[in-house]
């Protein structure tokens, strides 16, 4: 047993009697490097492309004036005389002359009271009025007040106005109802309408009731209820909405009353 056991106790001194421990040694040939040792740079070849060259961008020394906005020199400007030719004198002879300045003489100077009034009336010209007789016969009942049934001056319904009109004017007896002188009358259109010519309304709901005659410039003359014998607008809103036609009498028709 000691016998055993000695040649264990004889490598344990062997072992104290180091101080320290040498490092291991390995069959490789590779070192161990320590892992506190810095890397080794890492060392790499750049490799240039040949055949490529750089141009470096050429500066231009020349310096661009650019004009001053500010200063506006003054453009040269180039005088041209242009000729001009006047008008050749026309020499008139005084004769001439004097014709020429009598037709155009204006129609107002030469109108009558009558006619002026109803120039101012019809808002028009004194030469787009209508015959001088037309105008004279409605003027005698200008201002005469309504009066139901009545054809006198002292009062004077629409269609008894239309008979007196038409028996002064144009030598014609028109039936003495207005529906009756709606019935004979030749239907037209408003944009046939002429001087002389009769406008109908219905003012009662019932049909044609009311009537007057047709001056121009879309007015007509007519016995009012409210006011008498005036002037009013065919395109008037009251006269517009009761609007029911326009007749005319032909001069060669025959007249014949209904009553």
């Amino acid at each position: 047993m000691v016998k055993q056991l000695l040649p264990a106790f004889v490598f344990i001194i062997f072992l104290s009697s180091c101080s320290t421990f040498k490092p291991l040694n390995f069959t490789s040939n590779k070192q161990v490097s320590s892992i506190n040792e810095p890397a080794p740079p890492i060392t790499v070849q750049a490799k240039f492309i040949e055949e490529i060259t750089v141009t470096t961008p050429v500066q231009v020394s020349e310096k661009i004036e650019m004009p001053d906005i500010w200063e506006v020199k003054p453009a040269r400007t180039t005088k041209v005389q242009e000729t001009v030719a006047s008008p050749a004198k026309v020499e008139t002879p005084k004769t001439e002359t004097v014709n020429l300045f009598a037709n155009r003489i204006p129609s107002v100077e030469n109108a009558s009271s009558v006619q002026l009034k109803y120039s101012l009336l019809l808002d028009t010209e004194v030469e787009s009025l209508p015959s001088k007789s037309l105008l004279e016969s409605v003027d005698e009942w200008y201002g005469v007040r309504y009066r139901t049934g009545g054809n006198t001056k002292k009062g004077v319904d629409c269609s008894g106005f239309t008979v007196a009109v038409y028996a002064a004017v144009y030598g014609m007896m028109l039936p003495r109802i207005s529906r009756d002188q709606y019935r004979i009358s030749r239907k037209i259109s408003t944009t046939e309408l002429r001087e002389g010519d009769l406008v109908f309304f219905n003012t009662n709901g019932r049909g044609v009731s009311h009537v007057g005659v047709y001056l121009g410039n879309n007015k007509f003359i007519h016995a009012s209820v409210s006011r008498g014998v005036m002037v009013n607008d065919l395109f008037e809103n009251y006269y517009l909405r009761r609007f029911v036609g326009a007749g005319r009498i032909d001069e060669k028709q025959a007249v014949v009353s209904s009553e």
